[in-house]
Formats: structure tokens, C-alpha cells, sequence
């Protein structure tokens, strides 16, 4: 699977699984930036079948809806969407 390392300060164990067109998903990774965190992202749409199905899988996991963005802290803490105030509190506190 083709997982992305922006490199920044160490919060924690950052995984975004996100869709390469997805205004919701640009703003989650704005945000990160911004706060110049480490973290991990996969653009699921961007993934060939089978890295798709895998990608999904694990969303599905932590979001059984399987929708995006999907931002998972430390393999404990889920935010599914773009909430500004929940992803500062979980990153800041995780």
C-alpha cells in the first residue's frame, strides 16, 4: 500500500485515510500540517484494487461506515470527518 510520511514534530502514531478529492480530506491535512505533526496518509482512491480493498478494510475497522477522511491517533482514538477541535484535542492530549 502506498502510505505517505509527512514528517513533523512526534504526536503519536498518525494514520489518515483520506480520498485524493475530498475538500474534507485537504482540510484534515492542512490542519496536520499546520500544527507540523508526524503523520502517515493513504489516498484510498489512488490505490490499485487490491491496496483499495486492504485500505478499506481498516477504515472499516475504526469507521464501519468506510467514509473519509478517517484520522486514527495512536490505534485507539478515531475522528471521522474534518472536526478541527476534536483532532487538536485528540492530537494535543493523545
Amino acid at each position: 500500500m502506498d502510505v505517505k510520511h509527512v514528517k513533523g514534530e512526534k504526536k503519536g502514531k498518525i494514520m489518515l485515510y483520506a480520498i485524493s478529492t475530498c475538500v474534507w480530506c485537504k482540510k484534515v491535512k492542512k490542519l496536520l500540517n499546520s500544527l507540523n505533526v508526524d503523520y502517515h496518509y493513504v489516498d484510498v482512491d489512488l490505490l490499485n484494487e487490491e491496496d483499495q480493498e486492504k485500505a478499506e478494510g481498516e477504515v472499516t475497522k475504526w469507521n464501519p461506515l468506510c467514509s473519509f477522511p478517517t484520522l486514527v491517533i495512536n490505534d485507539k482514538d478515531c475522528v471521522v470527518g474534518y472536526d478541527e477541535e476534536e483532532i487538536r484535542g485528540k492530537i494535543n492530549n493523545g
